[in-house]
C-alpha cells in the first residue's frame, strides 16, 4: 500500500510540474521574441563592443600611425602581437613592416590600445568572424587595411 502512496504522489507532482510549464510556456505565445534570424538578420552592435585590434591609418598619407615603439606587444599578457619594423633614412620614426595579431590567443583586454601613445591601435567593429580555419585569425594588420583617423 505504501508503494501505490509514492507512485501516486509521484503521478501528482509530475502532472503539476508539466501543467506548470505548459502554463507558462502559453503565456510566452503572444511575447514579441528576443531573438533575430541570424545569418539574415543581425543586431545593431554596442559602442563598447570590441572586436580584433586594428591600426589607425593617417588621413594624407594612408600610412599606419605605428612608430614601432613596441609598446603593444610589451604590454599584451598574451603574446598575441608581433611587430616588426625599421627606419628609413632621413625619416622621423620607425615605419612598420609586420603588424601580427593571432587573434585564437587574444583576450581582448585592451592592454595594447591602451599602451599606444600614437594613436595607432583601436578596436574594430567587426563581429562575425566565424571561420574553420585558424589561418583566417593569423592577421597581417597591414594588409588588412585599417580606420583612417578624422
Amino acid at each position: 500500500m505504501r508503494a501505490f502512496g509514492k507512485y501516486l504522489k509521484e503521478i501528482v507532482t509530475g502532472s503539476w510540474s508539466l501543467l506548470v510549464g505548459m502554463w507558462i510556456t502559453l503565456r510566452q505565445i503572444p511575447v514579441r521574441p528576443v531573438t533575430v534570424n541570424y545569418p539574415y538578420e543581425s543586431l545593431p552592435m554596442t559602442n563598447r563592443f570590441r572586436g580584433h585590434v586594428e591600426l589607425i591609418r593617417n588621413d594624407e598619407t594612408g600610412e599606419p600611425n605605428c612608430v614601432v615603439c613596441m609598446a603593444c606587444q610589451k604590454a599584451c599578457p598574451s603574446n598575441c602581437i608581433r611587430v616588426e619594423g625599421h627606419k628609413p633614412e632621413g625619416a622621423p620614426h620607425r615605419i612598420p613592416t609586420l603588424f601580427m595579431l593571432d587573434f585564437t590567443t587574444c583576450s581582448l583586454c585592451g592592454l595594447c590600445v591602451e599602451s599606444c601613445k600614437f594613436n595607432a591601435l583601436e578596436f574594430s567593429r567587426e563581429y562575425n568572424q566565424a571561420s574553420l580555419s585558424k589561418e583566417d585569425y593569423q592577421m597581417d594588420l597591414l594588409q588588412r587595411g585599417g580606420k583612417e583617423t578624422h
